[in-house]
């Protein structure tokens, strides 16, 4: 294999790890898929790869499916809420933020609202939401009819549909905020943390059995106040909190001895955090983390 053939599969990479990632959820399992893409690749008779973007898709794409068959029997056995592995935006990984929507196809709402498709109304939706294919470049992806995937598409966007205000506050705004969080988690300031949550919000927390972690979300602000002054009494020595952009948002990120030990991601409602979702299940956390720890 020459290298610029080579070259040809490295300049797809990145769009490649976006589509696997929003599809499975996990950047491990991504970038496994992407590997398994290019041994493909590497194999391929040149003469039947006429266009190599749509025939990556294609493999990607077809890949993804196989996992997310044997993803969704090994979820129904983890150990507490199963939240979608972080991922750091700021380096240009899943590719360039410049816009409100790159941004919340990313985000960890959508990446969780996903999780309700069949692994094919995913596919479809994702091709056509992030990497603006039509409805005829879908069904040749997935050797569906056009018609069909029209109806995949309508069904998966009614079902990820969210209400009207649910991402309200400006992008300055909800860093506003979440910096907020982050210096009153930093200070232990619980009065400070209480002003940030509204009276409905719901603590979701991914620790996969292998932390200590709540087992079902936490629902309503003084249940949440109560759970945080809990766990701060049990952060390592020498915890920090900092500001991060994961998933295309500002998120908490918290370090002991060098390490992420955990992420922290939001949704708003009339300037006022409702949904938390940390992430602190070990084997989500390297990754991103070895992403922030390059930033």
């Amino acid at each position: 294999m020459t290298a610029s053939f080579t070259d040809v599969f490295e300049a797809h990479r990145p769009r490649l790890f976006g589509l696997a990632y929003r599809m499975l959820g996990s950047a491990e399992e991504a970038e496994d898929t992407v590997q398994d893409a290019y041994l493909r690749y590497s194999r391929a008779d040149r003469a039947d790869i006429g266009h190599p973007a749509a025939w990556l898709a294609k493999v990607v794409t077809n890949l993804c499916l196989t996992r997310l068959t044997s993803a969704r029997a090994r979820r129904e056995q983890y150990v507490g809420p199963w939240l979608p592995e972080p991922v750091a935006t700021s380096d240009g990984t899943l590719g360039p933020m410049e816009s409100a929507e790159r941004r919340d196809d990313l985000s960890m709402a959508l990446m969780v609202l996903l999780e309700r498709l069949t692994p094919t109304e995913r596919a479809v939706y994702v091709l056509r939401e992030a990497f603006g294919y039509g409805h005829r470049e879908i069904a040749g992806v997935l050797d569906l009819t056009e018609a069909n995937c029209r109806q995949l598409y309508r069904r998966a966007a009614h079902r990820v549909a969210v209400p009207e205000g649910r991402f309200q506050p400006s992008p300055e705004r909800r860093d506003e905020l979440v910096t907020s969080f982050v210096a009153a988690a930093r200070d232990g300031d619980l009065a400070g943390l209480e002003k940030l949550l509204a009276t409905d919000v719901t603590w979701w927390s991914d620790g996969g059995g292998k932390v200590t972690a709540a087992l079902r979300p936490i629902e309503g602000r003084e249940k949440v106040l109560r759970f945080l002054a809990g766990i701060s009494r049990r952060f390592p020595a020498g915890t920090d909190f900092t500001v991060a952009e994961v998933n295309g948002d500002s998120a908490l990120a918290a370090w002991a001895g060098g390490l992420l030990i955990g992420t922290v991601s939001f949704e708003f409602r009339d300037g006022l955090i409702t949904q938390v979702r940390a992430v602190v299940n070990p084997d989500k956390l390297d990754f991103v983390g070895r992403q922030l720890t390059r930033s």
